[in-house]
């Protein structure tokens, strides 16, 4: 009799209890996969904050020369399409009225179909003795996808 239940413990996992694991891993994967693919867009986002900091630096370094901000292209800022990356296809300065210059990072490339084509903002002000940018967000992408510090 003792043989008998033994042999009945060790026949393994029913149907039903991988069903339900299998229904469990399915739930889990439909959570995740798109909270990754947002976390994926939002890495490539940061790149076009990275490349736009070199941009700053030569821009500020200009306006603090001129009193003026820069257009692309002129002498010691690079030409629009000249900055580009993995998921950028280009970074390019522009002064706008108002004392404010503008850093404008385009998505393309290897980029996800969510962001290529779009682009973001930064906007350049003089503060009497300083020098600040703020991320005036994306045109065209969703707040999702900007990176933390332009939500």
């Amino acid at each position: 009799m003792l043989k008998q239940m033994q042999k009945n413990l060790n026949k393994g996992f029913t149907l039903i209890e991988l069903m339900i694991v299998i229904a469990i891993i399915g739930i889990l994967a439909a959570i995740a996969i798109p909270a990754y693919q947002d976390y994926t867009i939002r890495a490539q986002a940061s790149e076009g904050m990275s490349l736009a900091d070199g941009l700053k630096t030569n821009a500020v370094e200009y306006f603090n020369n001129t009193g003026n901000w820069p257009a692309s292209g002129i002498t010691g800022i690079p030409a629009a399409g000249s900055i580009t990356g993995n998921y950028v296809t280009g970074v390019a300065m522009a002064a706008v009225a108002n004392g404010v210059g503008l850093i404008t990072v385009t998505y393309g490339n290897k980029a996800n179909a969510a962001i290529a084509g779009k682009t973001l903002i930064f906007s350049a002000q003089n503060n009497g003795g300083s020098v600040s940018f703020t991320c005036k967000g994306g045109t065209g992408m969703l707040a999702k996808y900007l990176p933390s510090s332009c939500r």
